[in-house]
């Protein structure tokens, strides 16, 4: 939780920052609004302003202005840049007193075409508009023209028509007051801003409430998004890429921890027998499971499938150990799914940082080996220890080498005698392949068979060993020697329908009798698939090949399992061979599972035998074979009858 927590934090403040400047942007288009109503109120007032001087303009030259020029006949003359008579000035003088009295206007001035004052309400024969400006030659051409040169003036500039003639005779000046106009466009402005700025203020709580709204839900969604990006959907723990950050930004800090993968074992049966929903509750209580065990700053997360990693900052080897087996006892308790009673097992493999590496990467890969060699082996909980098998991404390279081995023959196969007790005769070889590298040598099978039994190579490489194992096998029954062949198969060859089949026509090819032939089966092996190995183990023995129980006493084989299957033989794992004089639980193992075999009619084969001491006490005990270096290392077939320590067992 934790985890979840502190990744949702910066939404919340990328969604505050969002919803800021999605609310400063919305004010900047309602502001420009407000201002461009305010604009054209003031034009239109303007407009209003100009219309009403022109028509005051109009009134005063047609009442005032045109009745005291046709005191005298005026109509004949183009213009007045003569002057006026003495009685026109005096009509005009007396006819706009009023008006300049009342304030209706504040200059008047008549003037021609050439700018002449020919009368000015004060007398002054000077001033006045440029007749260079625009308005002045439109008035003189017979269009008005009126402008605000203040905020309380009009001027107005319009031709002065002679009621006589009907023609323009020269211009006329009109200076107005604006005040009143002004006043009553701000009285309107005033009453108009308010109205528009409470339906402003009405229309930008509206786009902030939307913008709150929608920043609100883009951060919810990017939050999702996120989260779906860095969890896994079923179980609803971090996934690969989460793990992989929080693993980085721990690793980064120093210390010392471990990185856990863990995969569940028979997880493909539940699947295919219970169908996929079952597998997914299976997950999510194996999740669940797991974060209950662990501690508060322990990062648990599923890598895909039934893969989890886990983790664990501040721990060493034994404290991760020590969690891990608390985790495994929970994950391995009883549940029920779909009404079917179910123990599951899992595999953890354990690397160390930074004794197994200082990255990521690295810590998985090492980890994934030791986690392949605790489900192959009897220990689930597996610390890497360097080694073993390779790393899973040079598996890729040794399985595309390999199989230019089978094909340019490059395999040999050496063979471990297997003596009887207590007469120490061979009674029979295991066969044990190698590889004959062109460059690195002969490698050891550990070199190359776990990367062969992840991939389909396990196939042809087991077939091969069978056909070159039988050919040897004829040509040492030439020589009069009668032994037993034992050749070691893997669960993935159990598993390949028709494999019983490929034997027994290998067998056919080369005349072999089928009790001559011994395949030796995992514990491991046999466990990992019951129904499959079970049918073909069956088969098998009906047609009379032996099968033997490889390493028992290290896998999770039951005694019920034993007792539904036709065992030849049982091998008492070297584990408990090595230390069988010095350890009594050692020797009661030995000892059990002797009498095991020979209840169920089987014989028992101790492996690793090393010392003339150990075998004299296999023999007392009444073990029935014996395989190991005191007897003889690997060899070619020929040389087994010649090796220095066999010349001397059966004495």
């Amino acid at each position: 939780m934790w985890f979840r927590r502190a990744r949702r934090r910066p939404h919340a403040r990328n969604g505050s920052r969002l919803f800021v400047t999605y609310a400063a942007a919305s004010l900047v288009p309602v502001v420009a609004l407000g201002a461009l109503v305010l604009e054209g109120y003031r034009r239109d007032a303007a407009e209003q302003g100009r219309e009403q001087g022109l028509a005051q303009a109009a009134v005063i030259a047609e009442i005032a202005v045109a009745p005291a020029l046709n005191a005298e006949d005026v109509g004949a003359s183009s213009n007045i840049d003569d002057g006026l008579t003495l009685a026109q000035s005096a009509g005009l003088q007396n006819s706009t007193e009023q008006a300049i009295f009342r304030g209706s206007v504040l200059r008047l001035r008549l003037r021609s075409f050439s700018g002449r004052v020919v009368f000015s309400d004060d007398g002054s024969t000077s001033g006045g508009v440029s007749i260079t400006d625009p308005d002045f030659q439109a008035a003189a051409d017979g269009q008005p023209r009126a402008k605000v040169i203040d905020s309380e003036v009009i001027r107005v500039l319009r031709p002065l028509v002679a009621s006589a003639s009907g023609q323009s005779v020269g211009v006329l000046e009109l200076y107005l007051p604006y005040k009143a106009v002004a006043d009553r466009f701000h009285a309107q402005v005033s009453r108009t801003w308010w109205q528009i700025g409470v339906c402003l203020a009405a229309l930008y709580l509206v786009l902030a409430l939307l913008a709150w709204w929608t920043t609100r839900s883009l951060s919810r969604y990017a939050a999702r998004q996120k989260y779906q990006a860095l969890h896994d959907t079923l179980t609803g723990l971090p996934n690969r890429a989460a793990f992989r950050e929080q693993a980085d930004a721990v690793l980064g800090k120093g210390g010392t921890g471990a990185i856990v993968l863990v995969d569940l074992n028979r997880f493909k049966e539940v699947n295919d027998t219970l169908g996929h929903h079952a597998g997914d509750e299976l997950l999510q209580v194996v999740a669940d499971r797991m974060s209950a065990a662990l501690g508060p700053g322990d990062v648990l997360a599923r890598l895909g499938g039934d893969e989890f990693a886990i983790l664990l900052p501040g721990r060493d080897a034994t404290a991760a150990v020590a969690l891990l087996s608390t985790v495994r006892e929970r994950v391995s308790a009883e549940m029920v799914l779909d009404g079917v009673p179910l123990n599951i097992e899992a595999a953890f493999g354990v690397a160390i940082y930074p004794l197994h590496g200082n990255n990521v990467e690295e810590l998985k890969q090492h980890a994934d080996v030791a986690m392949y060699q605790g489900k192959r082996g009897a220990n689930d909980i597996v610390v890497y220890a360097g080694g073993g098998a390779g790393h899973p991404h040079q598996w890729l390279v040794v399985q595309a080498e390999l199989r230019h081995a089978l094909e340019r023959d490059e395999l040999v196969l050496y063979y471990q005698p297997k003596i009887a007790l207590p007469g120490g005769e061979v009674c029979g070889v295991e066969a044990l392949v190698r590889w004959q590298h062109p460059a690195r040598g002969l490698l050891p099978p550990g070199e190359f068979l776990p990367a062969a039994e992840h991939s389909g190579l396990i196939v042809p490489l087991t077939e091969w060993v069978l056909r070159r194992a039988l050919a040897d096998q004829l040509g040492w029954s030439a020589t009069g020697r009668d032994w037993t062949l034992s050749v070691n198969v893997s669960a993935r060859n159990l598993e390949v329908p028709g494999f019983p089949g490929l034997v027994l026509d290998l067998l056919a090819e080369t005349g072999i009798p089928a009790h001559r032939l011994i395949l030796e089966v995992t514990e491991t092996a046999l466990a990992a698939d019951a129904d499959e190995a079970a049918k073909a183990v069956a088969e098998l023995s009906r047609a009379g090949v032996g099968i033997s129980v490889d390493d028992f006493g290290t896998g999770y084989t039951s005694l019920s399992r034993l007792r539904g299957m036709p065992i030849t033989e049982i091998k008492i794992d070297r584990a408990f061979v090595t230390d069988v004089l010095h350890d009594p639980q050692s020797q009661a193992i030995v000892r059990s599972v002797i009498e095991l075999a020979h209840g169920l009619g089987s014989r028992a084969t101790a492996e690793g035998v090393e010392t003339a001491e150990v075998r004299h006490w296999l023999a007392e005990a009444g073990c029935d074979e014996a395989q190991g270096y005191h007897f003889g290392r690997p060899s070619p077939w020929p040389q087994i009858s010649t090796q220095p320590h066999l010349e001397g067992v059966s004495r």
